[in-house]
């Protein structure tokens, strides 16, 4: 079996634990993720299943969008209201402070990774520093903001929607949000609501999926990549992994031989090179 499946992730659960749970129900070795969400966020989480666990890379490089709120007066060492309080104290902000600041923030800049988080700096993830801890030097990462809309803002709580590119940390954004607002406050609810075109009402959940009640995705369902059906020599030359000359513009295409996924092809120049092989 092969495809992908949009699941609700609950809250309490890691993103393995959901791997792990659908691998087991659904009696699939080949299984994996295209995004981490932490444990307390819930939403969008896209599960690869068979040879669709190739395009990991491809689909965990999709924009993201997330609603999260804010708990404001409150800082702690994880950056969300799961973790140990450093300092809890009254702040004040108002509306209009809080649209300036997000203005502030849309495009580029440069962001600190969480020490709890899975980068890994030596060969080693952040959090199991923080675990230990052991001293280490947070990376700093380029990321890119295109939205931020405030939905609400009332008594000590900020709820906004964010659209970003991967490898944004909702916590870490909160913190600098807030920070550049002269106050405190931490992560206190996450929801990723899309990923790429794969949205959160089209998403199921672990019941769901444990009663047979759920759809399988094929690459056709869900990207916009233009299909090109291969001919038989074309086929035997993608097959070795080799550049095929194809006349089109698209950035990406899918080539399929009889009716079977093949491989995904980017351009380079004027040829097209494999990008992610599924066979």
């Amino acid at each position: 079996m092969s495809g992908l499946i949009v699941v609700n992730k609950p809250s309490g659960y890691t993103s393995r634990d959901v791997v792990n749970i659908i691998g087991k129900e659904l009696k699939q070795k080949k299984v994996g993720h295209t995004g981490t969400l932490d444990p307390m966020a819930t939403g969008v989480l896209v599960v690869c299943l068979g040879k669709y666990t190739k395009l990991t890379e491809l689909l965990t490089s999709l924009d993201k969008e997330y609603i999260a709120e804010i708990k404001l007066g409150i800082e702690t060492d994880t950056l969300d209201i799961t973790g140990t309080v450093l300092e809890e104290r009254n702040v004040r902000t108002t509306k209009e402070d809080i649209l300036r600041v997000f203005a502030s923030f849309l495009g580029e800049y440069q962001m600190e990774v969480p020490k709890y988080s899975a980068l890994k700096v030596n060969g080693k993830k952040l959090y199991e520093y923080a675990r230990n801890g052991e001293e280490v030097k947070l990376p700093i990462k380029k990321v890119y903001v295109y939205e931020l809309e405030l939905l609400s803002f009332t008594g000590d709580i900020i709820t906004f929607r964010a659209k970003v590119l991967k490898g944004t940390y909702i916590r870490s954004l909160i913190r600098d949000i807030t920070h550049k607002l002269g106050i405190i406050g931490t992560m206190n609810n996450l929801v990723r609501i899309r990923q790429g075109n794969f949205k959160l009402e089209d998403a199921y959940s672990i019941e769901d999926i444990k009663n047979n009640k759920y759809q399988i995705l094929k690459i056709k369902d869900v990207l916009n990549i233009p299909i090109y059906c291969l001919n038989a020599l074309e086929m035997k030359l993608v097959r070795h992994g080799n550049k095929i000359s194809i006349n089109s513009n698209d950035k990406l295409i899918l080539c399929t031989y009889q009716n079977e996924e093949v491989a995904i092809y980017e351009k380079k120049d004027d040829l097209y090179k494999p990008k992610v092989m599924l066979i």
